[in-house]
């Protein structure tokens, strides 16, 4: 079994495979300017934004550090993709101020946009032309020069799997492709910030974990990373991880903090109906949630009180078998369903 990679803070960001594509030693310095080892990369302080009555961020304060992978987690309307624009200064905030490497995206956006590299949700390439030919454009109006885009691209390429695809128009790439595409033209203009705006969504499981094993990479080589995601199997390969809710942070910290803040015990009860199982417990004394996940009810249990009995009761209750109970160790899932039913009252 494979060692995890540990990034440049010490963090890890999942197994290596080495049959997952790398980035090349020439790459492991990429900025356009030295970036200090430690400190922070982005600087939120009560930043929000409206539309019209919506509240899409409400206030928002947050740190990123530098050579992170921070993760942004929450359910779709949180707010994510409205906070990143901010951050890529394609949309200006109501009010507050963030800072990309002590530079204001409000008061100096044109020092900011050379350092960073954005990526949409949508797949933004032309798609008549091919591979080669989107790198060259969006890395000519980054005003990189020729010899450069022709190294930069062939390594990039290269890295990522789509040397041989170099010709082939972009409408006619996989879903996955597309999104390597996107991140190699993001990374043309050498930039020491990725902000990442749920990159992977729709992509399969196999492209999402090459997808993520470059991003593993770039936290190799130094590179600051801020991603969105609705998958909590990429938020444990973050470094870091914030839950938005309702425009708000909820949570903020490494995956192992945020975990450790959920109360009780973690129970795992097998049940012929799940479903059924989770009705039939739901609001007991001790009983904090309860979710059905797969073919089994993930119970949340704050009591001193042995809860197999009290557990096999209430499904004896309702005519419903169960094969037994476990304690399992937290894990993101539950993290994220914990503050999706605690509600705003639970925020940090």
């Amino acid at each position: 079994m494979s060692e995890p990679a540990t990034g440049a803070r010490g963090g890890t960001t999942g197994p290596v495979d080495p049959a997952l594509p790398v980035i090349p030693d020439s790459f492991r310095h990429l900025g356009r300017s030295p970036v200090p080892a430690t400190g922070l990369a982005v600087q939120v302080r009560g930043l929000r934004r409206t539309f019209g009555e919506t509240v899409a961020v409400g206030g928002v304060t947050l740190d990123v550090p530098i050579a992170a992978v921070f993760g942004l987690l929450g359910p779709d309307g949180a707010g994510k993709s409205t906070l990143i624009r901010m951050l890529a200064t394609t949309l200006l905030p109501d009010e507050g101020d963030a800072e990309v490497f002590g530079v204001s995206v409000t008061s100096n956006p044109k020092a900011v946009r050379p350092r960073i590299g954005y990526m949409s949700q949508r797949f933004s390439m032309y798609p008549d032309l091919s591979v080669r030919e989107n790198m060259d454009f969006f890395a000519s109006i980054r005003g990189v020069s020729k010899a450069d885009r022709r190294t930069r691209g062939d390594a990039l390429l290269e890295s990522m799997g789509l040397a041989e695809f170099a010709g082939r128009q972009a409408m006619r790439l996989s879903g996955g492709m597309k999104q390597k595409l996107m991140l190699a033209t993001t990374l043309m203009h050498e930039p020491d910030l990725l902000l990442l705006d749920e990159p992977t969504t729709g992509v399969d499981p196999v492209s999402r974990r090459e997808f993520w094993r470059i991003l593993a990479d770039l936290h190799e080589a130094g590179k600051t990373v801020l991603v969105a995601t609705p998958y909590m199997d990429e938020a444990e390969r973050c470094t870091d991880i914030a839950f938005l809710d309702s425009g708000m942070i909820r949570e903020a910290g490494t995956p192992a903090e945020i975990k450790a803040k959920v109360p009780g015990r973690l129970l795992e009860l097998r049940a012929g109906d799940p479903r059924a199982a989770t009705r039939a417990i739901a609001g007991l004394p001790g009983v904090l949630s309860a979710h059905p996940l797969g073919d089994n009810v993930r119970v949340l249990w704050d009591s001193s009180a042995d809860p197999e009995p009290v557990l096999a009761a209430a499904l004896l209750e309702a005519g419903i078998a169960e094969s037994g109970v476990r304690e399992i160790a937290p894990d993101m899932e539950t993290v994220f369903s914990h503050l999706a039913e605690s509600g705003p009252e639970a925020a940090a």
